[in-house]
C-alpha cells in the first residue's frame, strides 16, 4: 500500500507543470508558435525547400534519439542502424514498384521495430558503456553488410531506381520539393504529437524514474526491461520512418545512412538542443544544421572549426543545452516576478 501511494504521488505531481498547476500534456501558447514556424519557412524561404525537408527527417531522427536517452538515459552510438534500415526498406519497395509512400513508412516502421525488439535484448545485458559497444556493433555490422550485399543495395554507389508514386494518389514529388516539404512536415508533427502523449502518459512517467533511479522502481512494480524494451522499439520505429522519408524524398539511398558519422552528428544535435524534453531535439537538429550550412558556405575550408566553436559556447553557457538554458531564464524571471 506504502508503494503504491508514493507511486500514486509521484505520477501526479510529474503530471503537473510547477509554474501553474496545470496538466504537462496541456498546450502551451510557445508550443503553437513553434509549430507555426514551419508554415512561415515556407513562404519565407521558397528555394531553401529541399534543406527544410532535410531538417525535419533530421529532427524526426533526433527526436528518436531523445526518447531512449533522454527519457530512458540509454545512451546510443549506433541509432543510424534503425534509420538505414528504413531507409532501404522504404528504398527497396519503391524500386520494385511499391512506391506508395504511406506503403514504405509502413514497411519502414515495422522492420527498424523489429530490429529493434531484438537488439533491445542485447542492450539490456550491460552497462552504459557496454550498451555503447552493443549499438554501435550493431551499426557497424549492417554498414558492412549492406556494403557488401551491393546486387540488394547498390553498396558504395548507393540504391539507385527509386521511383515514387503520388502521395494520396494526388500530390507528385516535384523537382522543387514543396510536396516533400509538407509530407515530411506533417509526418514529424504526427509523431511528435504521439511521442509527446507517450512521454506525458505513466508509461512516459516510468522512463522519466528509470533514468533517475533504475534500481528504485521495481520497488513500486515497475517492470524496467519491459519498459526498456518497448521504448527502444518504438524510438527504431521512429527512426526507421525517418529513414524511409529520407529515401522517398531524394529518390536515393546512400550507404552512409548506416554509417557512425550519422549517429555521431545526431548525438551532437541533441546535446545541443537539451535532451529529454523533445522540443530539444527539434531545436538542436535546426541549429546545428543551418550552422552548417552557412558555415560550409562562408567558410567553406574551415567551416569545422567554426561549428565546433559555437558548440563549445553552447555547453558553456548552457550545460542542459538550449532548452535547458531557456528553463532556466524562465525560472529566473518567474522569480523576480513574484
Amino acid at each position: 500500500m506504502l508503494t503504491r501511494s508514493l507511486s500514486r504521488s509521484l505520477s501526479h505531481s510529474l503530471s503537473m507543470s510547477p509554474m501553474n498547476n496545470l496538466p504537462a500534456d496541456r498546450w502551451r501558447g510557445a508550443e503553437v508558435f513553434f509549430w507555426l514556424l514551419p508554415v512561415v519557412a515556407y513562404f519565407v524561404f521558397p528555394d531553401h525547400l529541399v534543406l527544410l525537408t532535410q531538417i525535419a527527417i533530421t529532427a524526426l531522427f533526433c527526436l528518436s534519439l531523445d526518447l531512449i536517452l533522454g527519457y530512458a538515459g540509454m545512451i546510443s552510438l549506433g541509432h543510424a542502424a534503425y534509420f538505414g534500415t528504413g531507409a532501404y526498406a522504404a528504398g527497396l519497395l519503391a524500386s520494385h514498384g511499391l512506391g506508395n509512400p504511406l506503403l514504405g513508412l509502413l514497411a519502414a516502421a515495422s522492420i527498424a521495430a523489429l530490429l529493434g525488439f531484438v537488439s533491445s535484448f542485447l542492450l539490456l545485458r550491460g552497462s552504459d558503456l557496454t550498451r555503447l559497444m552493443v549499438t554501435l556493433g550493431v551499426a557497424m555490422m549492417l554498414y558492412e553488410l549492406a556494403n557488401k550485399l551491393t546486387s540488394i543495395t547498390g553498396g558504395v554507389d548507393g540504391l539507385q531506381g527509386i521511383e515514387m508514386q503520388p502521395l494520396l494518389g494526388l500530390f507528385r514529388f516535384d523537382m522543387i520539393g514543396k510536396t516533400a516539404y509538407w509530407y515530411a512536415v506533417s509526418v514529424l508533427f504526427l509523431l511528435f504529437f504521439l511521442a509527446r502523449k507517450l512521454v506525458h502518459s505513466p508509461f512516459g512517467l516510468g522512463l522519466k524514474g528509470i533514468r533517475l533511479n533504475v534500481s528504485r522502481m521495481p520497488a513500486i512494480g515497475a517492470p524496467v526491461n519491459t519498459r526498456l524494451t518497448a521504448i527502444t522499439t518504438i524510438a527504431a520505429a521512429i527512426a526507421g520512418v525517418a529513414g524511409a522519408l529520407l529515401a522517398q524524398t531524394t529518390q536515393f539511398v546512400a550507404l552512409d545512412v548506416l554509417s557512425f558519422n550519422r549517429s555521431a552528428e545526431l548525438l551532437l544535435m541533441l546535446v545541443l538542443g537539451g535532451a529529454g524534453s523533445l522540443y530539444g531535439a527539434l531545436v538542436g537538429t535546426i541549429l546545428f544544421m543551418s550552422a552548417h550550412h552557412l558555415l560550409s558556405d562562408l567558410n567553406p575550408q574551415y567551416w569545422q572549426f567554426w561549428l565546433g566553436a559555437l558548440l563549445v559556447l553552447i555547453v558553456l553557457f548552457a550545460r542542459d543545452g538550449v532548452m535547458g538554458g531557456l528553463r532556466r531564464l524562465q525560472a529566473k524571471f518567474a522569480g523576480r516576478s513574484r
